[in-house]
């Protein structure tokens, strides 16, 4: 149990924001995870129940009786990835699907930032929050699989999150999906919230709760295949699932994506992780340009390839 006195300069801040920004800002612990903690009751405040919007007042005395710390990540050389390109600034790696990018509190074995730091240790120090995510830019969900960019000094992890937050990097996806489209080519403008619950993104409306951020997508079928389609998915946004919950909220969910299926397609059980797959990427790094393309997974292959 950890307890926490709030100081006056503290005072009248939201608890949960509080806690993430205080108290977890160098532990993979998610807002959402804190909120459900506060609901459980496993958070109080001078002994009591309260609500994650509880503003805080000088001398409140926090009560936290979960959220373990994360314990330091070890070098790991059975963590397995494509390196795509590196120099002195710079990796750029193809994440196979299944493979999560860091820890977070629940302790996951073989990430892929342990084995980043059994490959290149000098990325220890470099990033926000090195101790649990060293030299990492960007995040793909756990079964995406595709290109990533990993910062190997600080001033490059600098400029690329800078890059990122103003969406001056392209990012390009595949993904198949279930079903026909009548338009080859289509635009999705659909602001994203969190759930109640913080377990996952809804299409936000006028009585949303949670904090709503815009979100766009667009999408290019590249072909039929069989009872699916290929697309061709730019992010113009970067949003936390914004290509599956797009995708899904338009009669199109991504196959193998069990968070966002829909009750009315027949999934296909046969494909165990979603087929998403972060193709491309394009950005320019200290006046000189860079382009990558990382290659398709054999098991997005095999679905192209047996579905013909």
């Amino acid at each position: 149990m950890k307890k926490i006195v709030v100081e006056k300069n503290k005072s009248g801040n939201r608890i949960d924001k509080f806690l993430k920004e205080e108290v977890f800002l160098n532990m993979e612990t998610t807002r959402g995870e804190i909120i459900r903690n506060i609901k459980a009751e496993q958070i109080l405040v001078n002994g009591k129940k309260i609500k994650p919007s509880y503003l805080l007042k000088e001398n409140d005395e926090i009560e936290i009786n979960i959220l373990k710390k994360l314990t330091r990540i070890t070098p790991n050389k059975n963590v397995i990835f494509e390196i795509i390109h590196e120099d002195e600034s710079l990796i750029v790696l193809n994440k196979p699907a299944g493979l999560q990018v860091h820890p977070s509190t629940k302790g996951e074995p073989d990430t892929l930032v342990e084995g980043l730091l059994y490959r290149f240790p000098e990325i220890k120090k470099v990033g926000d929050a090195p101790k649990v995510r060293p030299g990492i830019v960007h995040r793909l969900d756990r079964d995406t699989s595709g290109i990533m960019l990993v910062a190997k000094n600080q001033k490059t992890f600098l400029e690329l999150k800078d890059k990122f937050k103003n969406h001056e990097i392209e990012k390009v996806y595949w993904a198949i999906v279930y079903g026909h489209f009548s338009q080859k080519k289509g635009l999705i403008e659909k602001p994203l919230a969190k759930s109640t619950d913080y377990k996952k993104q809804i299409i936000a409306g006028e009585k949303t709760k949670t904090k709503v951020r815009s979100a766009l997508t667009e999408y290019e079928v590249l072909k039929k295949i069989g009872k699916f389609s290929l697309l061709k998915v730019s992010l113009k946004t970067g949003r936390t699932h914004q290509i599956r919950i797009h995708l899904s909220s338009i009669g199109h969910p991504i196959v193998g994506d069990e968070k966002y299926k829909l009750k009315s397609i027949e999934r296909n059980t046969a494909i165990q992780k979603q087929l998403l797959h972060a193709k491309h990427l394009a950005f320019s790094l200290f006046g000189k340009k860079h382009s990558y393309t990382a290659q398709l997974p054999e098991d997005f292959n095999r679905f192209l390839t047996k579905e013909q």
